[in-house]
């Protein structure tokens, strides 16, 4: 899949972002595509190797994606792994994008877990040329 995305569609990505997880008190967000590279990024954390954080991520997610079927499940849509400091919080959006959440241990797992649902609900439409269009009534 092909995913080019104009000036305003990023800037609406980083309004729901914003919005949704950074106001919520998440650190960092990114949303990579299934092959590690880097779509989105924003966020207070200063990482020292931002590509290979995304490309290991897609990998992690990759293996796990096996895992599920190696036990009769088609995928986990999420992954969480915590930290002392800090915890990330891994989220499919549709089949070709990972959104990564990274937050402290003042900030709840049910929060961005809630949070990361509805920027995902608001951002595919941003991402997939749907948003504001509604199809005509069969």
């Amino acid at each position: 899949m092909s995913l080019i995305l104009g000036k305003r569609e990023v800037a609406r990505l980083e309004d729901v972002v914003k919005s949704e997880l950074l106001d919520a008190g998440a650190d960092h967000v990114m949303i990579i595509d299934i092959a590690g590279n880097v779509i989105l990024e924003q966020g207070t954390v200063q990482v020292d190797d931002i590509l290979s954080l995304a490309v290991l991520s897609a990998a992690n997610f990759a293996a796990t994606e096996q895992i599920a079927k190696l036990i009769g499940e088609e995928d986990f849509t999420l992954l969480f792994h915590k930290g002392d400091k800090r915890s990330i919080h891994f989220c499919r959006m549709g089949r070709e994008h990972i959104l990564l959440t990274l937050f402290n241990d003042s900030v709840s797992l049910g929060l961005i877990r809630l949070r990361a649902k509805n920027a995902i609900e608001r951002m595919l439409p941003i991402m997939d040329g749907t948003e504001g269009k509604h199809r005509w009534p069969s």
